[in-house]
């Protein structure tokens, strides 16, 4: 009895839902009869393709991301920051195609499905994804690439879609600014201006955010030293002379002693002097000292040639030799010494052989010994 008496109640409301959709059909109907539709703010002009015509031609993707962005009130509060989270980052505007609007990342995907294998692994397109709830149907793709209505278009023309590749079209100022759109301060607030940024580098000249490649650091090789000696050669071949920092044995990287995203230093230093580098890990050396040998205060460079050396102690000059650029032998129980009084020349010398200058002046860092003007002890 109770099945029954609700059958009523079931009937009436489908009959009011049908009613509904008829007078919903009849206002539409009307509208189209009574003028022209207003114009489509995303058509393209006469003789290219329109936003609908992309949507016909390609599978069923987001088209029209640009609009559910706009009208999303959480990114349109994040728009003016200066670094977003994942769920609000902005699409950066690509100077060769101003008047591009966002398709939404399934519309990349439809061409770019081994490119979206590669990056489904790596740090970036998971955070984006993870914060895609927020994003809206643009998430990852266009947060990096810029709006890609113009690149759906025409794909081939080159300049259309932000590109990440050295010889791009898009200069590496736009590459390196869309990173920094996110990656800006802490260790790159010297990146404008750095020895990098002038020599015309980009972000991805050392970095791959679209395959992971490093354990960390989403690097472009497997290590850091890797990506460093891509271009700094000359200094990797000094890691394999006698004397060299422990950098090929995996004890330290290039990043110890430098910042490469840019520092107040020519050398890209992580401090403000050379000494004060050395003095991160040769604290010992740092004093202050009673008494100190000036040319060791003033550079360790003076001395020491900080990437490898074949001689001991990563010194740029054997002993007496290196000594002897400052000093001579007048007043001093000592000959100047040269190759001819090694113990294969024709001169030998015990003192030479016997580290010299250091047999006797033996700290000579500094002294802290009332005793140690001359650094014997």
């Amino acid at each position: 009895m109770r099945a029954i008496s609700l059958f009523p109640a079931v009937v009436l409301c489908a009959a009011l839902s049908a009613g509904a959709m008829l007078l919903g059909a009849r206002d539409v109907q009307a509208q189209q009869a009574g003028g022209s539709a207003a114009p489509d703010p995303h058509a393209a002009p006469a003789g290219g393709l329109s936003q609908s015509d992309i949507a016909r031609m390609l599978p069923a993707t987001d088209m029209g991301a640009g609009a559910a962005r706009a009208g999303n009130t959480h990114q349109a509060s994040m728009s003016d920051s200066p670094a977003t989270p994942f769920d609000a980052a902005s699409i950066p505007a690509n100077p060769l195609a101003p008047n591009a609007d966002a398709i939404g990342a399934k519309s990349c995907v439809a061409c770019h499905a081994q490119e979206n294998v590669q990056a489904s692994h790596t740090l970036h397109v998971a955070s984006f994804r993870a914060g895609a709830a927020n994003t809206g149907p643009q998430a990852a793709c266009e947060s990096c690439h810029g709006p890609g209505s113009g690149h759906a278009k025409d794909p081939t023309a080159p300049g259309l879609i932000i590109a990440f590749t050295h010889d791009a079209k898009t200069s590496p100022q736009v590459q390196a600014g869309v990173c920094l759109s996110c990656h800006a301060g802490g260790a790159r607030q010297h990146w404008i201006g750095s020895i990098h940024q002038n020599r015309g580098l980009s972000c991805t000249d050392c970095h791959n955010p679209m395959a992971r490649l490093s354990p960390e650091g989403v690097l472009a090789k497997s290590s850091i030293n890797e990506v460093c000696a891509t271009c700094h050669q000359d200094i990797r071949a000094k890691f394999n002379r006698r004397s060299h920092m422990p950098l090929p044995e995996g004890q330290m990287a290039c990043t110890d002693c430098h910042n490469p995203h840019g520092s107040i230093t020519r050398p890209l230093l992580k401090t403000d002097t050379v000494n004060e580098t050395c003095y991160t890990c040769h604290a010992e050396k740092r004093g202050p000292f009673l008494f100190e040998h000036a040319p060791v205060r003033q550079n360790c460079l003076n001395c020491h040639d900080v990437h490898g050396s074949n001689q001991q102690t990563l010194l740029v000059a054997p002993i007496p030799m290196l000594c002897q650029q400052c000093h001579t032998m007048t007043r001093h129980p000592n000959d100047l010494q040269s190759a001819a009084n090694l113990g294969t020349g024709p001169f030998p010398d015990e003192r030479l052989m016997g580290r010299g200058c250091l047999s006797c002046h033996a700290n000579i860092h500094g002294s802290n010994n009332p005793s140690g003007p001359k650094f014997h002890k």
